[in-house]
């Protein structure tokens, strides 16, 4: 696979996502003057002996402590090891490499006064697969994400373990496998390394990567659902959605629409249906999901700047030479797109799971009760709609904000923090809940189908039902129900379901998914 070439500060999420599913990277050489104008700036500092934070000084509440030339080295080794100090499970090896990469690209802008080696020792462990072990509980999102990024600079420093070819080892020997010795950090070197939203930024993204599946895929079941419910399509009628003016429902409903062209069970009761109006769950998919994409939409508006800035502290201008202490380490940004994202998951599965109680109640379905052709002597769909139930409100749990929540830390001078990692850690779960409802709903919307033929849906949604009985068969009786949703769950994560339909759905990145 070709490598994407990054040009640090205006890499397209698109990009990112590529990496995140596991492309390589390297960055762009027009980066090198920028970053070297900067080094060269923090050399100057350091000769001229003027304390500026984090340079020649202690770090947080010590920031007034000074630290002698002979003990720089030491002391940006001395950062790195304090703060890995996280705990828990290590991040996915591939939301690590996008961490990486996202580092790399905010180091790449020249404003962080490190140096090229330090690039190119980062760009190394990237190209040869070298990830470091970092645990995923410890940041609160505010002078950066420090005790992840600690872990993925020790790694550097041959310190921790690592992932490889050949396993979790030693991080002295995964470098090793690189061709790599041990760095040696120079002067604000470890502080630039561990400062930054990068962790908050690539739990986040990866979330957004998997919402757009699951979202697309949303789409399409909603409207297989609707069809074997002999739901009407008039609500996603064109000329309604614009006159609301809403993006996303007038994409959302044209999408619905599209999905279910052709269709013969639509055909059927084009006349003389005595239902006025279908549930809301039908006939407020676009009002509905169209609100979570543009939801979707504006958080990767967010998390695409976040990206493509600099985040650490101080920051460097070479064109006047100075190192300016701020607050951009604080990820209040990446926290708002994460509560935006578990909002939006948080009513894709809601109505997805209205949309199941729907099918199996024979009074509003008109099929027969939990869509079994022997109900009493079978349950049917009766429990997996439990199981929805159950995510769903797992997920309303998970959804309440984490960026309200506030904590001081470092003796009260970091008094004010974002938790960007806690909003960002808590969406992955979340995505796996969306994707069982959706799995149910699927497994529900083919078997109320069935009870229509020899009516057939639209070509695209017939398609999705032949994805579907490849891999889970006609519930004919009640049988060990367990691995038929699992069989739908990897289905609808994997984008199958959504790629099966064959037609063009929203999308979050302006790429194809």
């Amino acid at each position: 696979m070709t490598a994407l070439v990054l040009r640090p500060g205006s890499v397209a999420l698109a990009d990112w996502r590529a990496i995140y599913r596991g492309a390589g990277l390297k960055l762009h050489d027009d980066c090198r003057a920028a970053v070297a104008r900067s080094a060269a700036v923090i050399a100057k500092i350091v000769a001229d002996g003027k304390p500026v934070y984090g340079i020649n000084t202690g770090f947080g509440k010590l920031a007034s402590v000074r630290i002698d030339a002979a003990d720089l080295a030491q002391l940006q080794r001395n950062i790195v090891l304090s703060h890995a100090a996280g705990v828990g499970e290590p991040l996915p090896e591939n939301i690590t490499r996008l961490m990486m990469a996202l580092k790399l690209a905010s180091l790449g802008q020249g404003a962080s006064g490190i140096r090229i080696e330090t690039l190119a020792f980062l760009e190394t462990m990237l190209a040869h697969n070298i990830i470091p072990v970092v645990p995923a509980q410890g940041s609160v999102g505010a002078s950066g994400d420090l005790a992840p990024l600690a872990h993925m600079t020790a790694a550097m420093l041959g310190v921790g373990e690592v992932f490889t070819a050949k396993g979790r080892i030693s991080a002295v020997e995964g470098l090793a496998l690189a061709g790599l010795k041990p760095f040696v950090l120079g002067p604000k070197e470890g502080l630039a390394l561990l400062n930054g939203t990068q962790f908050s930024t690539a739990v986040a993204l990866a979330a957004l990567f998997e919402a757009e599946v699951i979202y697309q895929t949303a789409l399409v079941v909603g409207a297989l659902t609707t069809d074997a419910a002999l739901g009407s399509d008039t609500p996603f009628d064109t000329r309604i959605h614009l006159l609301r003016k809403h993006r996303g429902q007038i994409e959302a409903a044209d999408a619905l629409r599209g999905l279910m062209k052709g269709s013969a069970l639509r055909a059927s009761h084009l006349v003389n249906d005595e239902r006025v109006q279908d549930p809301y769950c039908l006939r407020c998919q676009p009002q509905v999901m169209g609100a979570c994409l543009d939801l979707l939409r504006q958080a990767a508006t967010f998390l695409d700047t976040e990206a493509n800035g600099v985040s650490d502290n101080p920051l460097v201008f070479a064109d006047t030479g100075e190192a300016l202490s701020g607050g951009n380490f604080h990820a209040e940004p990446v926290a708002f797109a994460a509560d935006m994202i578990a909002m939006a998951l948080c009513e894709i599965g809601s109505i997805a799971e209205r949309r199941i109680a729907m099918l199996i109640d024979p009074a509003l379905s008109g099929l027969p009760a939990f869509l079994t052709p022997k109900p009493g002597l079978n349950s049917g769909f009766m429990i997996p709609q439990v199981t929805a139930a159950a995510l769903v409100s797992e997920n309303k749990q998970k959804a309440f904000p984490a960026s309200v929540d506030s904590i001081p830390t470092s003796a009260n001078q970091e008094d004010h923090v974002s938790m960007a990692a806690h909003g960002a850690r808590r969406l992955l779960p979340m995505i796996d809940n969306v994707a069982s409802v959706i799995a149910i709903e699927l497994l529900a919307a083919g078997q109320a189908c069935d009870f229509h033929a020899p009516l057939t849906s639209s070509p695209a949604l017939e398609a999705v039902r032949t994805t579907l009985r490849r891999e889970v068969h006609k519930l004919e009786d009640d049988r060990y129900m367990h691995p038929d949703i699992k069989a739908a769950i990897a289905l609808v994560s994997s984008a199958a379901i959504a790629n099966a339909a064959g037609v063009q759905l929203p999308n979050l990145c302006g790429a194809e998914a």
